[in-house]
C-alpha cells in the first residue's frame, strides 16, 4: 500500500508540477550559499525520511547516503513541495500533535534549491551521522508477544475476506496493557485489524469449528453485535464499564491498526483492563493485492506497572464508523459529504484523534465549538489517503468543558478525477467493509475531567447512538430485531 502510495503520488506531481523546483530555488538570493548533500539536505533527509526509508522497514527503498538520495533528488523535491511525503496528513490546528513528522518550509525550499544547484554532495567529512533507530519492537521489547501459530492464506485476486484469528494470552492474572504493537507478516493485504477481548470461550469455540486458521466473520469479529448492542463506537480504560458502547461479550477492545498507523503508549497512567483469561481476537480484513500471500500476525503488549487512576472513552462521530449515516455517493460526485454533531454533557479531557474511510474519502474535520463561541479544531485533513491512517496524540490534553459541542464532516471524491478512485470508470458507492464499499468517521479518545461524570458522558454517547440508530432505516431495523428498539 505505501509502496503504490510512494510511486504513484511522485510519478503524479513530477507530471503536474515540472516548473515548480526552478520557482522555489529562484526564490532564494542570488548570493546566499550553495545548498549540499552534506551539510544541508542529509540532516533533513536523516530525521524526516530515513526512519521508514531504511531496509526492513516499510518505504520500497533506502535513504541512508548520498548515493541513495541523489538519483531521486529531483523526485524528493517534488513529493515534499506538495506535502506528499513525509507522510502526515493532519494539518496545523489549535492543538499541537505529538511525533509530527512535517517538513518546514525551509527544509522545503533547502531541498528545492539543492536540486536546482545541480545536487553537489559537499565535503564527506561534513556528513551527519545515521540517527540511532530502533529496529523490530517500537516501543522496546513487549511485556507478552503473541502470534498467530499458522499463515493464513489470501489468494492473489477476489472479494476482500475478514477472517478472526483467536491468540491465547493464557493470563493467570488481570493486567492492564498500555500500548499495543501489531506487526502483519504481510503487510500488502492486510487492510485493517481491530483487536477485542474475549473472556467468554466463545471466539475459541467458533474457531474450533472452522478447519482454517481463524473463523469467518465480519467487522467485529462476529462479538460486536452481541447482546443487541450495537458496537465498536468506543473503548476504554476500566472493565467492560469504562467501554463506552460496548463492542464484544467481553466488553472491551484494545484498538486497532490501519496502514500508516504508529504504536503510542497510553498517556500518563491510562490503560487498558484485561481480565485473566482473555483472549486476545484479530479481526483482521484482507484485501487480496495481485499476488497470494500467506499472513500471521505477531502482536507486542506492554503492561502498565499499577493500576490507572482514570478512565477512558471514545466519542465517534459519525458512529459505528458511518454505518448510519445513509452513505449513497453517486458516480461522479466529487464533493458527497456526511457530517454529525454531538454535545459533550461534562468536562473532558481529550488526549487523541483518528478518523477512517476507505479510498474515495477526501476530507475529514472534527471541530469543537465551546460554550462561548469559540471554535477549535481538533482534526483537519485535506487530502485523506487511505494508505496512512494515523493515530493523532495531542501534545498535551486538549480541555473540553461541558457544553462543548462537537462537529464532524467527512467528504468523499468519486469521480475520474481522483487519482485514489478504485473504480474507472466511477461507480456507485455505498457503506460496506469491501475496500471498495465506503465507511466515513472520525473518533476522539477523552477522559472525564472527574471520574464521576465518567457514567453520564458514556450514557451520553450511548443515546447518541441510539438514537442515530433509529433515524436510520438499517439502524432501526437492527435494533427492532435484536428488541433494542426500546431500550435507554
Amino acid at each position: 500500500m505505501r509502496t503504490r502510495f510512494v510511486l504513484s503520488g511522485v510519478i503524479a506531481a513530477t507530471m503536474a508540477a515540472t516548473a515548480v523546483i526552478g520557482g522555489v530555488a529562484q526564490s532564494g538570493s542570488a548570493g546566499a550559499r550553495q545548498m549540499t548533500f552534506t551539510e544541508d539536505v542529509a540532516p533533513i533527509i536523516f530525521n524526516h525520511c530515513t526512519s521508514c526509508h531504511r531496509p526492513g522497514e516499510a518505504a520500497p527503498f533506502a535513504l541512508l547516503s548520498y548515493a541513495d538520495v541523489r538519483p531521486r533528488g529531483r523526485s524528493i523535491a517534488l513529493a515534499t513541495r506538495a506535502r506528499q511525503m513525509p507522510p502526515w496528513k493532519a494539518e496545523t490546528g489549535d492543538f499541537a500533535f505529538q511525533g509530527d513528522r512535517r517538513l518546514t518550509d525551509a527544509d522545503i525550499d533547502v531541498i528545492a534549491r539543492w536540486v536546482d544547484a545541480g545536487m553537489p554532495q559537499g565535503d564527506p567529512a561534513k556528513l551527519p551521522p545515521l540517527p540511532k533507530f530502533t529496529d523490530g519492537w517500537q516501543l522496546g521489547e513487549p511485556d507478552l508477544v503473541v502470534r498467530m501459530p499458522e499463515g493464513f492464506a489470501v489468494p492473489e485476486s477476489g472479494r476482500d475476506i475478514y477472517r478472526n484469528f483467536v491468540l491465547p494470552l493464557n493470563l493467570q492474572d488481570d493486567v492492564w496493557v498500555k500500548g499495543v504493537d501489531f506487526r502483519p507478516s504481510a503487510r500488502s493485504v492486510v487492510h485493517h485489524s481491530l483487536f477485542f477481548l474475549d473472556a467468554t470461550g466463545a471466539a475459541r469455540q467458533l474457531d474450533e469449528r472452522d478447519p482454517l486458521p481463524g473463523y469467518n466473520g465480519g467487522m467485529g469479529g462476529g462479538l460486536a453485535l452481541s447482546r443487541g448492542r450495537l458496537g465498536l463506537a468506543g473503548r476504554g480504560g476500566r472493565g467492560a464499564a469504562a467501554a463506552g458502547v460496548r463492542g464484544s461479550s467481553a466488553g472491551s477492545t484494545l484498538g486497532g491498526w490501519a496502514p500508516g498507523a504508529q504504536p503510542h503508549l497510553l498517556p500518563d497512567d491510562l490503560a487498558f483492563f484485561v481480565p485473566k483469561g482473555s483472549d486476545l481476537v484479530l479481526s483482521t480484513h484482507f484485501h487480496p493485492s495481485g499476488k497470494a500471500e500467506s499472513e500471521a500476525s505477531t502482536v507486542g503488549l506492554y503492561f502498565a506497572k499499577t493500576a490507572p487512576t482514570k478512565t477512558f472513552t471514545a466519542i465517534q462521530l459519525p458512529p459505528v464508523f458511518g454505518f448510519l449515516a445513509g452513505l449513497d455517493i453517486p458516480a461522479g460526485e466529487n464533493r458527497y459529504s456526511i457530517s454529525d454533531s454531538f454535545e459533550i454533557p461534562v468536562d473532558v479531557k481529550a488526549f487523541g484523534v483518528s478518523a477512517h474511510a476507505h479510498y474515495i474519502g477526501k476530507t475529514m474535520t472534527m471541530k469543537a465549538t465551546l460554550p462561548d463561541g469559540e471554535t477549535r479544531t481538533l482534526l483537519s485533513i485535506r487530502d485523506w489517503d487511505f494508505g496512512w491512517q494515523e493515530q493523532y496524540l495531542f501534545s498535551s490534553y486538549a480541555a473540553l468543558p461541558a457544553g462543548t459541542r462537537l462537529d464532524v464532516t467527512v467528504t468523499y471524491d468519486n469521480s475520474a478525477a481522483n487519482r485514489r478512485n478504485p473504480s474507472s470508470p466511477p461507480k456507485r458507492v455505498t457503506w460496506g467493509e469491501q475496500s471498495t464499499d465506503e465507511m466515513g468517521s472520525v473518533t476522539l479518545q477523552v477522559v472525564a475531567a472527574r471520574e464521576s461524570d465518567l457514567p453520564q458522558l458514556q450514557q451520553a454517547v450511548a443515546v447518541h447512538l441510539r438514537d442515530a440508530a433509529l433515524k436510520s432505516p438499517i439502524g432501526a431495523l437492527l435494533l427492532g430485531a435484536r428488541g433494542g428498539a426500546g431500550e435507554r
